[in-house]
């Protein structure tokens, strides 16, 4: 069964045909190959598909993309402005050092800038508290804590 859908993505009015049982990883990734949103575990266990919907991080491997009607989604591809330019927390990842292999980094600050989009100036425990459900295998955590304090400094 087929199903049309309306929505937002990073920024642009889209509508799209989908089948009833994708993901939102799967629409992603395959209908508008925006390849930045990573499948890591496909069990929402790791945090690398990680996206915005509506304001809250969420893994898009577990997300019915049936459940976008009307909604806004917002992915890494989408932090970037219009020349091009990274946003600030991506800019914080790559001074501190917050990407290695980069597999984990898409998911990682997503989950950074939703945190930050409520929470100004949060503290490291509600920081470690937002990347909870990403697992990173390079860093040691260290870094992106540290990228995101900085990130949260200059907003």
């Amino acid at each position: 069964m087929r199903h049309k859908l309306s929505f937002t993505l990073n920024g642009d009015r889209t509508e799209v045909e989908i089948e009833a049982h994708w993901t939102l990883l799967h629409l992603l990734r395959d209908r508008f190959e925006l390849t930045g949103t990573k499948e890591g575990c496909g069990k929402g266990e790791c945090g690398s598909c990680t996206v915005i919907v509506d304001g809250k991080a969420v893994n898009a491997c577990l997300y019915p993309a049936v459940e976008l009607e009307g909604r806004e989604v917002l992915t890494i591809e989408g932090l970037t402005d219009a020349g091009g330019d990274l946003h600030s927390i991506q800019k914080a990842f790559v001074e501190h050092g917050a990407v290695q292999c980069g597999f984990c980094t898409p998911g990682m600050v997503m989950s950074a800038k939703a945190l930050l989009d409520e929470n100004l100036k949060p503290s490291e425990e509600e920081i470690r508290m937002a990347i909870a459900g990403n697992f990173c295998r390079c860093t040691g955590y260290i870094q992106i804590i540290e990228a995101i304090k900085t990130a949260s400094k200059g907003r």
